[in-house]
């Protein structure tokens, strides 16, 4: 019989044991807090190895645990897209972007963009991209959180999302970056050790051969649980998703943001080399844990507990190792939320307070206490804004709703960064309407999709029949800011460019 949705002893021993440790944590790092530069970027002394393992913790996320373990249950084969999507932005990320954000950037990404053109168009128009694609990436966090929290202690969701957010604004709050860095590295060794006992009980059943558990898979839902198709059906709807996830990777700004933490562009350049590493591992340890959970636990049960899937990884952990198991993959889960969404918090704070308040409202001139004390604030508004988002989204599938964030991610972020760092021509005017362009259009084509209108609206049908716009609107983005470029030319910018170019290979 399942222990889910009443109090579990084991799950909340290690829920408390996770946060005692996280808040110590906390407690240490906020001794270390002084500066901007410590709250926003660790003060640029983490190493490569430990960047490596948060970058992990970042990326490794509600939706890379419990949401594609949902989604290959239930979809087979087809909920592995979201894997290989994400994983192989890295390399994107590798040969285009840590070194040259290292090398100009400061706290955030718009540094680079700004760093040659205008600086309070470009901020504002990034802050405000930056700022949608964190939304939507909490979303996703606060779901998974406000499931797991609710099935476990039995609480009401909406009094699970909001204790989750409140103990995530203490991380952020007085440990800033060093503490959400060590919370990130103790949840990445957590999830890997979680994930690999949980695969390893599961590929146990099966003699140890991965290749039995799918022929168990086809025997019990037939041969299509094997083939693409189900969840992706349009290929133009396959590409756009792919897109997304490729190139939204490049896009996210709690990403983005962890290049600050580190010495310099080598440190940078080692810290995306372990990561790949570790997510690369972790992500073929879900193809075991969702076709695992379709196998042992049922289709069926999973649906029934929540529609959106997000519980086959806890469900898989209980069928395999037992009530004490699931209390301590639940734990782990519960860990990678809080990780994530102080890291995004912290992303959408230093938006806030460095890119719109210092540059653009004290126009450079604001001193450390002022910006500690507008980053602090910041931190409180976007967690309340986060706890309202998990409630109003209740029951969607986490994975995809980060889908949804890369797709922002990629088409208001990456093409204004990558025209900034190559093209020579690339203008003020023409980062802003190529950032408005892409955070607009996507934010419009979603609201327009069946995603909101049938998901979460209830519609019959939608307006638009595409669910994941990257194609069209990175694409825009791309167009919009060329033209623009070329239309209104920037000499300054243009002459600022050899300049910028020197410093982001050489770092000086």
């Amino acid at each position: 019989m399942s222990s889910f949705g009443k109090p579990n002893p084991t799950a909340i021993g290690f829920f408390v044991f996770f946060i005692i440790v996280t808040l110590g944590i906390t407690a240490w790092a906020a001794r270390r807090t002084k500066t901007t530069s410590e709250f926003f970027a660790a003060g640029g002394n983490v190493t490569g190895f430990q960047n490596g393992l948060a970058l992990a913790g970042d990326f490794m996320s509600a939706a890379s645990f419990l949401g594609i373990a949902g989604l290959v249950a239930q979809s087979g084969f087809d909920g592995l897209i979201y894997s290989v999507g994400w994983l192989v932005g890295w390399p994107v990320v590798t040969f285009l972007v840590a070194e040259p954000l290292r090398n100009l950037g400061k706290y955030t990404f718009a540094d680079v963009v700004a760093y040659r053109l205008r600086q309070p168009p470009v901020r504002v128009a990034s802050a405000a991209g930056g700022l949608c694609v964190v939304s939507f990436y909490l979303i996703a966090q606060m779901v998974g959180a406000g499931n797991l929290v609710k099935l476990l202690f039995g609480l009401d969701y909406e009094v699970a999302v909001l204790a989750v957010g409140v103990v995530m604004l203490a991380y952020v709050l007085f440990g800033g970056m060093i503490a959400t860095t060590w919370v990130q590295i103790v949840k990445a060794v957590l999830l890997l050790g979680g994930a690999t006992v949980l695969a390893i009980m599961v590929l146990a059943r099966f003699g140890m051969s991965p290749l039995r558990l799918f022929d168990a898979a086809s025997v019990k839902y037939g041969p299509s649980v094997l083939a693409p198709g189900k969840l992706v059906s349009s290929p133009l709807e396959a590409i756009s998703l792919g897109l997304a996830l490729m190139f939204g990777t490049a896009g996210l700004p709690h990403i983005l943001m962890r290049f600050y933490t580190v010495p310099d562009a080598k440190a940078a350049r080692a810290s995306v080399f372990y990561a790949t590493g570790f997510i690369g591992f972790f992500y073929l340890i879900t193809f075991v844990l969702g076709f695992g959970a379709a196998v042992i636990v049922g289709r069926a049960p999973i649906q029934a507990l929540d529609k959106g899937g997000n519980m086959a990884a806890p469900m898989l952990a209980e069928a395999v190792g037992g009530t004490p198991f699931l209390g301590f993959i639940s734990a782990v889960a519960f860990a990678t939320i809080l990780a994530v969404v102080a890291g995004l918090t912290l992303s959408g704070a230093a938006a806030l307070a460095h890119d719109l308040w210092v540059h653009v409202v004290r126009k450079g001139h604001a001193d450390e206490r002022e910006q500690l004390r507008v980053a602090r604030l910041a931190t409180i508004a976007l967690a309340i804004v986060a706890i309202l988002l998990g409630i109003f989204f209740k029951g969607q599938n986490v994975a995809f709703m980060v889908g949804l964030a890369f797709a922002i991610a990629a088409s208001a972020n990456f093409p204004a960064l990558l025209l900034s760092i190559v093209w020579r021509k690339f203008t003020t005017r023409g980062a802003v309407a190529s950032m408005v362009t892409g955070t607009v259009g996507a934010i419009v084509m979603i609201a327009l999709s069946p995603t909101v209108m049938v998901g979460v609206l209830g519609r019959p049908s939608a307006i638009i029949g595409l669910k994941n716009p990257a194609i069209v609107t990175m694409t825009l983005a791309f167009v919009v800011g060329i033209v623009t470029s070329l239309v209104w030319p920037e000499p300054e910018a243009e002459a600022k460019y050899a300049a910028a170019s020197r410093r982001m290979l050489l770092g000086k």
